[in-house]
């Protein structure tokens, strides 16, 4: 037995049907709150998984998304049931969320399971609880629908629309060059912050939602709302309406998320500038679903796509812009043939039946493909050398064109709090030729693989009006980021990989419209520094810090638990008597 076999069975009757001992006593835990004997009359019981949490501010609107969801649940002659998960924000949580994704992916997965569930609900915002809750629900594959938060009203600072994310990175290096005071620091701050939601550019958050629209798990426009738009709350209460309706048709992730969807979503992660952590994320999406998706299919089938989006932080705009002028819908037509428009999705739709009509209100948010924002082959490249034999990403869009083709001197960190403690040094031995490398920032190494590869230039430089060098990370950086950051390099240096055996003033080259990433340092010079090289193990003694770092897979291959990629072919669990 499955866990969801159509044909009218329904998961959670093994728990509410019937006299037994344990049906009793699952009825009986429930009225306590006050249900009547209808609720268990047979039909759909649907979880509503929430990552709300006071310590996650981008997800601080999932209570009254869960009210509406719940709802159109009930519209839907369904038993709505809402359930936390572990609330991952971006903000506040150190050292990384990044670490926590598989945690949550893990926590979701087995609370889906062992309960009467028919159908879930997934309430995801910030970076990681989408790609968490998306993961966890490819692994028990129930019937399932996203929904995430919406992304904050447009910023507002000295008249110009500004969004939260960039423009932290923005006053970061205008501090540090003495171009702005503490005290317009504190007011940028409330300035960023408008309302509820998460970040306000197309940074990882936005970007995850779109590619959750593209892949067919999200209604058409959900991820564009605003967090505070009426019409969010109107969706979450469709998504309600809509999960009952698919336990009924046995419309489950599966039955979504093919192959064309997955090539689907890397081509609308090109076309709107996405985040490089969409990636990693997606990779792992991926392998629970038992698909076979690498690095080189994200070169292969973004070559030939235009970036379309002009949204910060490669552009001027705002995802309020985007929700306006046609959000997903406009955006994925304009794509036309570059999509395969049969993929099915949770409307019980095709995609192109989804989209079909779709109108593009403002082409200067998003422009049309024959007058792209950025050229075709512009989005993330992959790149692999000496330096990365296993890979290495660089957001195009986002990068100093001349900086693409480049050839400099290494100057090298093996912590990022190494180089935050010499940055504003006037006597730092760095020149505009320089390329930065930020070591053991990867998910052994940190650990957990946090952002903190787009390291601001150091003051010397910016004070030259000099506003990007190179750099180089095995870590990630911020979607809301910018600047020439060559990240997520594989193997990382905590487990041996050739950026561990960089020394200062070795050369590095850079060529991303060839795709490679070499360190020019002789083979028999590098097999001598690899013999000096001590591998340090797993420093930690207990708890999950320990199991992460004994089973987290490397970038390249999407970060996730050695023992959790493929399919799981869950079983319902035992009646308990």
């Amino acid at each position: 037995m499955t866990l969801s076999e159509g044909d009218g069975f329904m998961r959670s009757t093994d728990w509410f049907g019937g006299h037994s001992r344990g049906a009793i006593i699952a009825r009986s835990g429930l009225k306590n709150q006050g249900y009547g004997d209808q609720v268990f009359d047979g039909r759909p019981v649907i979880g509503i998984a929430t990552t709300w949490s006071d310590l996650s501010t981008c997800n601080a609107s999932q209570q009254q998304l869960a009210e509406a969801v719940k709802r159109g649940v009930w519209q839907a002659g369904g038993f709505p049931l809402e359930f936390p998960n572990m609330a991952l924000a971006e903000p506040l949580m150190r050292p990384t969320t990044m670490m926590y994704r598989n945690l949550l992916a893990m926590q979701a997965e087995e609370s889906i399971r062992a309960h009467p569930l028919d159908g879930v609900v997934l309430l995801s915002g910030c970076d990681k609880t989408t790609p968490g809750l998306l993961m966890a629900a490819i692994s028990v594959d129930l019937p399932a629908i996203m929904l995430t938060n919406g992304p904050q009203l447009n910023g507002k600072y000295r008249g110009n629309d500004v969004g939260n994310g960039t423009l932290v990175w923005r006053a970061e290096e205008d501090m540090l060059a003495g171009r702005m005071t503490e005290e317009e620091c504190f007011f940028i701050e409330r300035c960023g912050a408008r309302s509820l939601g998460t970040c306000s550019t197309m940074g990882t958050a936005s970007t995850m939602a779109s590619i959750v629209e593209s892949l067919g798990m999200q209604l058409p426009n959900a991820s564009s709302w605003p967090a505070v738009d009426a019409r969010r709350h109107a969706a979450a209460e469709q998504s309600g309406r809509r999960i009952v309706e698919m336990v009924s048709e046995d419309l489950k992730p599966s039955d979504l998320l093919t192959e064309a969807a997955f090539i689907n979503a890397i081509r609308v992660n090109a076309a709107i500038g996405g985040s490089t952590n969409a990636v990693v994320h997606l990779i792992a999406i991926a392998k629970r679903a038992g698909l076979k998706l690498d690095l080189d299919d994200f070169d292969r089938y973004t070559r030939d796509v235009p970036t379309l989006v002009n949204l910060q932080p490669s552009g001027k705009y705002l995802m309020e812009d985007f929700c306006y002028a046609g959000g997903l819908p406009a955006l994925m037509n304009e794509l036309g043939d570059l999509l395969d428009l049969t993929p099915l999705t949770v409307t019980g739709r095709s995609l192109g039946e989804n989209i079909a009509g779709a109108e593009n209100f403002n082409t200067d948010v998003i422009t049309p493909a024959d007058k792209p924002f950025r050229p075709v082959g512009s989005g993330t490249a992959v790149l692999r050398g000496t330096l990365a034999p296993d890979t290495a990403v660089v957001k195009q869009s986002a990068a100093t064109e001349r900086l693409l083709q480049h050839r400099g001197p290494a100057k090298v960190f093996d912590d990022v709090a190494d180089y935050y403690a010499v940055c504003a040094d006037d006597d730092l031995d760095v020149d505009e030729n320089t390329v930065l490398v930020i070591r053991n920032a990867g998910p052994k190494g940190y650990p957990g693989m946090p952002e903190v590869a787009n390291v601001p230039v150091p003051k010397k430089l910016l004070d030259k009006g000099i506003d990007d060098i190179i750099r180089i990370s095995d870590g990630r950086m911020s979607g809301t980021a910018y600047g020439t950051v060559i990240l997520h390099v594989s193997p990382e240096a905590a487990v041996g990989g050739p950026l561990a055996f960089v020394r200062d003033g070795d050369i590095i080259s850079v060529d991303v419209p060839n795709r490679r990433l070499d360190l020019e340092v002789p083979e028999e010079e590098l097999e001598e520094r690899k013999k000096q090289w001590q591998d340090p193990g797993n420093p930690f003694d207990r708890g999950y810090i320990r199991l992460y770092h004994s089973h987290v897979m490397q970038a390249s291959e999407g970060a996730d638990f050695d023992f959790l990629a493929g399919k799981s072919g869950s079983a319902v669990p035992r009646e308990s008597h």
